[in-house]
């Protein structure tokens, strides 16, 4: 049973969290933008494990879909699937476990953002089939990854996302895709092989070009969703942070090289980390800042 479990960690990657990490990024993005500062805890922790529980059951979705082509990549054929050390079965069933757990979490919610996160599973479910489809598998996960955050609005609201949220949805979509596509790079060579379709084999060489378009609009997105929700000088320095950020990015994925693009990949946590430091920053300065203009009001009328 302890070698299963841990074949079961490998296969939901929880030794690799990268993927919990892009994932909560946008999602804490919208609670403290929704809630204008720090959200309700109770909401905030169901989101927390909503995004482990959800970016779980995506790997093993994945994997399930990928069990054919999982063994002739190099990257890949080591996961426990791929090795044969657990059954399609065993995935489907882990799949199905976090999938029902995630959505019973959510009824800790209100009913509109329950009725969205059924929205969510089937998105999540559907992401890893879709590079038989087409060549834009990347946009989906973008889809799925984002749906956190009109879910994060409707938890904190209770009424449908304002233009802002839907804003941020954009920019969290266009900027999956960006990052999805370098890591679609490193195994790009294998997937034209294989029949496996990417953004990265359909860019070919106006990949970078079209990562640097895709960087840019998110960069922008994300400066209308500050203007719009009256964000500060925390903010605009955690998103120049971001531009560097995207920059670094760039001259990695210079040489169209596997393991710089990995990189350049992974180096997106610290881009959304920079983020979120500046809307969290951002709203405790003007709490701490109304604080103390209530307590100097206070102050005057009793001396009044």
């Amino acid at each position: 049973m302890r070698e299963k479990l841990h074949h079961y960690a490998h296969l939901v990657r929880l030794d690799r969290p990268i993927g919990i990490y892009l994932l909560l990024w946008p999602t804490l993005w919208a609670l403290w933008i929704a809630a204008e500062g720090v959200p309700d805890f109770t909401i905030l922790l169901v989101f927390i494990a909503g995004v482990v529980l959800m970016r779980s059951a995506g790997c093993a979705i994945n994997d399930y879909a990928d069990r054919n082509v999982d063994p002739h990549v190099a990257r890949t054929k080591t996961r426990p699937l791929a090795a044969g050390l657990i059954t399609p079965q065993e995935a489907l069933g882990v799949f199905a476990a976090l999938s029902i757990s995630a959505l019973l979490l959510a009824l800790l919610l209100n009913s509109l953002t329950i009725a969205l996160s059924i929205v969510a599973v089937v998105l999540a479910a559907t992401y890893p089939f879709m590079k038989r489809f087409h060549h834009l598998p990347q946009v989906h996960l973008g889809a799925a990854f984002a749906w956190a955050i009109p879910m994060a609005f409707t938890a904190v609201t209770g009424v449908m996302p304002p233009l802002v949220a839907w804003l941020l949805f954009l920019a969290a979509v266009l900027w999956t895709t960006a990052y999805d596509t370098m890591y679609a790079m490193c195994d790009r060579d294998d997937d034209v092989k294989i029949g496996v379709k990417s953004s990265a084999i359909l860019f070919g060489q106006h990949d970078r070009l079209i990562i640097g378009i895709l960087q840019l609009c998110t960069l922008l997105l994300l400066a209308g969703v500050g203007i719009l929700s009256g964000l500060g000088m925390s903010y605009w320095l955690g998103l120049l942070v971001a531009v560097g950020f995207s920059i670094y990015q760039q001259w990695l994925i210079r040489h169209r090289e596997p393991m710089p693009s990995l990189h350049a990949f992974l180096n997106n946590h610290w881009l959304g980390m920079a983020v979120f430091l500046g809307i969290a920053v951002d709203y405790a300065s003007k709490a701490d800042s109304v604080t103390i203009g209530a307590f100097m009001t206070l102050l005057s009328l009793h001396y009044v």
